[in-house]
């Protein structure tokens, strides 16, 4: 049976291209500008060190957050998206790997960012995720996620102009929230906003601190 890493991986290995082009043009708004920003100044204030873009896809999460001043490097589960993420951005490194079994020390980010490259985790595995996030952030380190606020799944068939075959999942906050304490983290803030265009959801944005 193939299980839904697989289905995520072939998806998205062959959307790369098409996946960039439609998504990067729309990233550059003002609720990610302020998040982002926000989270590009907390992290300022810390001792510096890597920041990983932790399921990356095409990189141009990767590239927004090394143009604000992070030592960024990006992470995914699609050897197709780091293909791409290294021919697109060839200044930035860019390696293959899961969130859920994250190939990277304890203790060595000073930040992770997980934006929207949880979507088609379901909730059994999500506390594995955040565990691994909690790992490899040093003490002091700082956890952006950003994902669909809600409840329920849809499921894809068709996306960027291909077929796939994805769950999408949308969580509450409040949910997430408890997640995170649960595998050690701190809240730092929370930002929500509606569901806007074509969106299904409200969209949710999430730092937290590693104590």
């Amino acid at each position: 049976m193939t299980s839904y890493l697989d289905n995520t991986r072939n998806s998205y290995d062959t959307v790369a291209a098409d996946y960039h082009a439609l998504v990067a043009p729309r990233f550059d708004d003002p609720y990610h500008r302020a998040i982002l920003g926000l989270y590009g100044d907390l992290l300022a204030e810390g001792d510096g060190g890597p920041v990983g873009d932790l399921g990356c896809g095409p990189g141009h999460v990767t590239a927004y957050v090394a143009e604000l001043g992070m030592d960024a490097f990006g992470m995914d589960l699609s050897p197709g998206m780091v293909d791409f993420a290294r021919a697109e951005y060839p200044d930035l490194k860019f390696e293959v790997g899961s969130l859920l079994d994250l190939p990277l020390p304890d203790n060595g980010l000073a930040g992770a960012l997980s934006y929207y490259s949880l979507v088609h985790t379901p909730a059994e595995d999500l506390p594995t995720a955040f565990a691994e996030i909690h790992r490899v952030l040093a003490p002091g380190g700082l956890f952006l996620y950003g994902f669909k606020a809600g409840t329920g799944t849809y499921h894809l068939t068709e996306g960027y102009g291909h077929p796939i075959e994805l769950n999408v999942y949308a969580y509450e906050p409040a949910a997430i929230h408890e997640l995170l304490v649960a595998a050690g983290f701190a809240e730092v803030t929370r930002l929500t906003r509606p569901a806007m265009d074509t969106e299904k959801t409200d969209q949710a944005f999430l730092i937290y601190r590693k104590p």
